[in-house]
């Protein structure tokens, strides 16, 4: 922390105020002017920690205690060009910021005429984190204090799903998503004994957070009341879930089971003709049902566009607000409090309160995408779990393969190559249906009680275009 004089002499030069601040600077950097007994900088001795996507305010103060606002205040990282943050004339110079802090900064002028200049940061990323220098000028001494910046993501709660039979047991994932730094995770029985994963992955997304994946395979009579635990070594932090394996998930083989198959199978022989017919009379009469069903629920499309003012900072909608994309680049926009700050997440702008209501989805060629409904008080702050339980009903793809969100995800079989999905929304039965469009029938149907508006939820996250079509097209 350095803070300097500049002389009466220096202030008569014929040179001009360019050169003399030049000069000023170059002597400043090579600490060789001593410095003013009576004045100094005063930031914090220790680092700071902000959690992502949170904000943050970096302490700064002139002692002894004076009114900065006829100074000019400069807050930067390493270069004193690359500004942060620039108060200089009674004025914020806000068209002098590095892209990275345009619209994210804030001088706080509560005690500026005491000599307090903190820096407020909003919507903090890891790429925020390290060394911060808060330089301050006046027309007779300038110095500056330094401090340390460091980040801490407290991600999602772990999520468990079983994955199926793998080496004679079942394979149950864990994953966990908007960590910094890079979490610890593990399996621990309920004893709080470690156990060993069968794999492990780490990942950043766009933002510079980790999401991980960790999976064990639970076998019979050992390890089937299991916990994963996810630990922030930076914040000494940690999420658990617990999952508890049945008996009737391990599968069984008896010698009674083998003879009733033995059965089964003659007794197929014989019966089969008359099966295979009455199958056939059911299967043109479920066919006919399916087919009235399906036109009973297009009767019922409804006109959907997407709300601008819930969308993630790195979706872009078109202009008729029908469609919406997945890009790198974070947005500059105003922060609603319905607006998603942490999942990449837009709703509908229409809301239902009652009736059935039916529309359509072209998903494209993604690879990561989720769309289903959403209760209007769903949290739009932070990481969310996306289940029932807080309020979303929705089915999606992740790495190729497609779930149903449930508290305990089920697994779809759906072509890998779906592009266009139906769903039916029937406020007062309590039911949300999702329809492939080749095969004009549902594949899955959550049942709920609705007390509240309800929206069209969509989850985008690659570089894809999720579209609302028209129920003509």
């Amino acid at each position: 922390m350095k803070f300097f004089s500049i002389s009466h002499a220096m202030l008569c030069s014929p040179l001009p105020c360019c050169i003399i601040f030049f000069i000023a600077l170059h002597v400043h950097k090579l600490d060789s002017v001593p410095l003013t007994g009576n004045f100094k900088v005063n930031g914090p001795d220790h680092p700071i920690t902000a959690i992502a996507g949170k904000e943050i305010v970096l302490p700064c103060h002139l002692l002894p205690r004076m009114s900065a606002e006829n100074m000019e205040v400069r807050w930067y990282r390493t270069q004193f060009l690359e500004v942060i943050h620039l108060y200089r004339d009674g004025i914020d110079h806000y068209e002098k910021q590095i892209p990275a802090y345009q619209g994210r900064t804030e001088l706080l002028r509560d005690g500026i005429a005491d000599g307090n200049i903190a820096l407020r940061i909003y919507r903090i990323t890891p790429a925020d984190e390290g060394h911060y220098s808060c330089f301050i000028q006046s027309s007779t001494f300038y110095g500056e204090a330094m401090l340390e910046l460091k980040v801490a993501g407290f991600g999602s709660d772990p999520r468990i799903s079983v994955e199926g039979y793998q080496d004679g047991g079942i394979r149950v994932v864990c994953e966990s998503a908007g960590w910094y730094p890079e979490p610890e995770a593990q399996w621990r029985d309920h004893h709080g004994q470690l156990l060993a994963s069968s794999s492990e992955t780490k990942s950043k997304d766009a933002n510079g957070l980790f999401q991980m994946q960790i999976s064990i395979v639970a076998i019979e009579n050992s390890n089937r009341d299991l916990s994963c635990f996810v630990t922030n070594p930076r914040l000494n932090q940690e999420k658990e879930s617990t999952i508890y394996i049945t008996d009737v998930f391990f599968p069984r083989v008896s010698r009674w089971m083998v003879a009733l198959w033995v059965i089964l199978a003659l007794l197929g022989f014989l019966v089969f003709p008359a099966i295979y017919y009455f199958w056939k009379k059911h299967k043109a009469k479920g066919e006919l049902l399916a087919e009235l069903r399906w036109s009973n629920v297009r009767q019922h499309a409804v006109d959907v566009t997407l709300d601008p003012d819930t969308a993630y900072p790195h979706l872009v909608l078109s202009e008729d607000r029908k469609s919406v994309e997945w890009r790198p680049q974070h947005r500059d926009v105003p922060d609603y409090p319905k607006r998603f700050d942490c999942v990449t997440c837009v709703l509908g702008y229409e809301g239902f309160i009652s009736g059935r209501h039916y529309w359509e989805i072209d998903v494209g060629g993604g690879t990561t995408w989720g769309v289903g409904v959403a209760k209007e008080s769903v949290s739009r702050k932070g990481w969310i779990h996306f289940s029932p339980q807080e309020g979303i009903w929705a089915v999606d793809e992740c790495r190729g393969q497609h779930r149903a969100l449930a508290p305990i995800e089920i697994p779809l079989s759906l072509s890998k190559s779906i592009r266009k999905i139906g769903i039916y929304l029937d406020y007062e039965g309590g039911r949300v249906a999702f329809y492939d469009l080749v095969r004009e029938d549902p594949f899955f149907t959550f049942t709920a009680h609705f007390s509240e508006k309800v929206f069209p939820f969509f989850l985008v996250y690659s570089q894809i275009t999720v579209c609302l079509r028209g129920t003509g097209e």
